[in-house]
């Protein structure tokens, strides 16, 4: 499935996601070397709890990016509320108050644009549960620059319309349960 050693995963998930996450992130290393972006849609006008749910989970590092954040291998990152995530030409993290995408910010599109455009066919993009359409576009643009799309298995989302709306934009796209992406994730 990959032909050359990725740069970055991302991945995109909404509702559902903490469970979704957690039969993956936990699952990884210590000695991790590929850093992963994450965007989970969550309420603008809270604090995120993710950072410190996953920091308490994980043997990897995991951090809420702040702006200009320099991009360090082995950790994870996730979105903070109300910003978009974004990847600079410069391995560096960048957040942005633009318009929503989807009614969603952060918005996976715009995080796997990015991404896609930076890393190419050294991406994975990874679509988990949820109930809206965010990441199908996304992801069709981490195929169509030569990276490695996955998908979870709708018939095991808690939320399968985000999902179907990724298979249905990115029909190439591999689509693999929970138990299959943590175990791809780790042979990498």
């Amino acid at each position: 499935m990959i032909d050359h050693p990725p740069e970055a995963v991302v991945i995109g998930a909404s509702a559902g996601a903490i469970e979704a996450l957690s039969r993956i992130l936990p699952l990884l290393p210590s000695d991790f070397k590929i850093p992963i972006l994450v965007v989970v849609h969550v309420p603008p006008d809270k604090r995120s709890a993710l950072t410190d749910l996953f920091e308490a989970k994980c043997r990897i590092t995991v951090l809420e990016v702040e702006d200009k954040e320099p991009l360090r291998p082995g950790t994870v990152y996730f979105a903070p509320p109300d910003y978009h995530l974004l990847v600079e030409d410069n391995d560096r993290l960048a957040l942005s108050s633009e318009e929503p995408v989807l009614f969603s910010r952060p918005s996976i599109d715009v995080l796997f644009d990015s991404a896609a455009d930076v890393w190419g066919e050294r991406l994975i993009g990874i679509i988990l549960t949820g109930a809206n359409q965010d990441g199908s576009h996304g992801l069709r643009a981490v195929g169509a620059a030569g990276g490695t799309t996955i998908v979870q298995d709708p018939n095991e989302a808690s939320a399968p319309a985000m999902p179907e709306a990724a298979i249905a934009a990115t029909p190439t796209a591999t689509v693999m349960s929970l138990n299959e992406i943590a175990a791809y994730l780790l042979r990498i």
